[in-house]
């Protein structure tokens, strides 16, 4: 018989395993802004950008919530007030627009909303998940709580905003 090779026991050095890396949740980041009385967030993957308030077009006959719309490089993006049941003071206008953005399926199929800002506090990394059982269950378009800085913002998800406040393709 041909010798078979032997396993010899590794040194005492080599048989230290180091210990698994705590897994942690990924970090995330958010937009937070002002509307109104209320702190939101939206994830920055959403953000296509934040502009100061440009000449808006109102829009007849247009739902209270839709403030006209704006020419961005080109391209017309309506303008909603998320804060409009508020009733946002006439004499106090917002300041910013967070335009968000989701790509379409199809050439041409991208959507951008405005979202009217009275603040825009910059952005917020977290790997804390969002507090889905804090979100208010009478604002359909948010999915959750960020805390941040010891207080709250309300989480906005895109497609129940745009589903929560419809404006025409224009």
């Amino acid at each position: 018989m041909p010798d078979e090779p032997q396993l010899e026991p590794l040194p005492p050095e080599a048989e230290a395993v180091e210990a698994p890396a705590e897994e942690r949740p990924p970090e995330r980041q958010y937009c937070l802004f002002r509307a109104g009385r209320e702190r939101f967030c939206l994830s920055v993957l959403d953000v296509e950008e934040v502009v100061e308030w440009p000449p808006v077009t109102g829009v007849p006959l247009a739902p209270p919530f839709l403030l006209g719309v704006f020419n961005l490089r080109g391209a017309i993006v309506p303008v909603i007030d998320i804060a409009f049941t508020e009733g946002r003071r006439s004499d106090l206008p917002p300041r910013h627009i967070v335009v968000a953005s989701r790509r379409g399926q199809e050439e041409g199929g991208d959507l951008r909303l405005g979202i009217a800002s009275d603040e825009v506090m910059g952005t917020c990394t977290t790997s804390e998940p969002l507090l889905v059982d804090e979100a208010p269950r009478d604002v359909p378009h948010c999915c959750g709580m960020l805390r941040h800085e010891d207080r709250l913002a309300l989480a906005l998800d895109f497609r129940r905003l745009v589903e929560a406040f419809p404006v025409p393709v224009i």
